[in-house]
C-alpha cells in the first residue's frame, strides 16, 4: 500500500511541533499526528529522559492526547522522522498503544523529515497479533 499518498492536513500537523521534541542523546527528532474518528487531529513529540526507560515515543504522546481530549478511536496515524533519510516504523510499544484504540485497518503513514520519502501500511501488517482482552471497552 505504499502508493497512497500522505495527507497534507496530518503532514503539516506534525512538521508544526517537530522542532519541540526533546531527543538530546539520540538526537533522532520524532513527531506525529493522529486523526481521531472526529476527524480531529492531535500531535506528540519524542521526550526523552537520560533515564532511557522513561523516554515517550512522538506516537503514544499523540494517541494519549487524544484519549485526554475524549477521543476513543483512531482512524490514521502519520510518523516523521525528522532526521531519518528513511522513513520509519512505530516501535512495538507504540504499535502495542495504537492497537488498543484502533482498528487494524487503520493507516499508518510513515514520512522521513529529510528526503520526503514515505511509506504507508495498515495496522495489521505492522502488528498482526496485537495483544487484546476479550472484555475490551467500547469505542466512540
Amino acid at each position: 500500500m505504499s502508493e497512497t499518498s500522505v495527507p497534507r492536513d496530518l503532514l503539516e500537523a506534525a512538521l508544526s511541533v517537530l522542532n519541540n521534541a526533546y531527543a538530546p542523546y539520540s538526537r533522532f527528532r520524532v513527531a506525529s499526528a493522529v486523526r481521531d474518528s472526529n476527524g480531529r487531529i492531535f500531535v506528540g513529540i519524542n521526550v526523552e529522559n537520560s533515564s532511557y526507560g522513561l523516554t515517550v515515543c512522538a506516537e503514544r504522546v499523540a494517541v494519549f492526547s487524544m484519549v485526554t481530549r475524549g477521543g476513543r478511536l483512531v482512524r490514521e496515524v502519520l510518523v516523521l522522522a525528522g532526521d531519518s533519510r528513511e522513513p520509519v516504523p512505530p516501535c512495538g510499544a507504540c504499535l502495542q498503544v495504537i492497537a488498543e484504540f484502533a482498528e487494524p485497518e487503520t493507516i499508518i503513514y510513515m514520512v522521513s523529515g529529510v528526503t520526503g520519502k514515505h511509506r504507508v501500511a495498515r495496522l495489521r501488517d505492522l502488528l498482526p497479533s496485537a495483544f487484546r482482552l476479550d472484555a475490551r471497552r467500547s469505542k466512540e
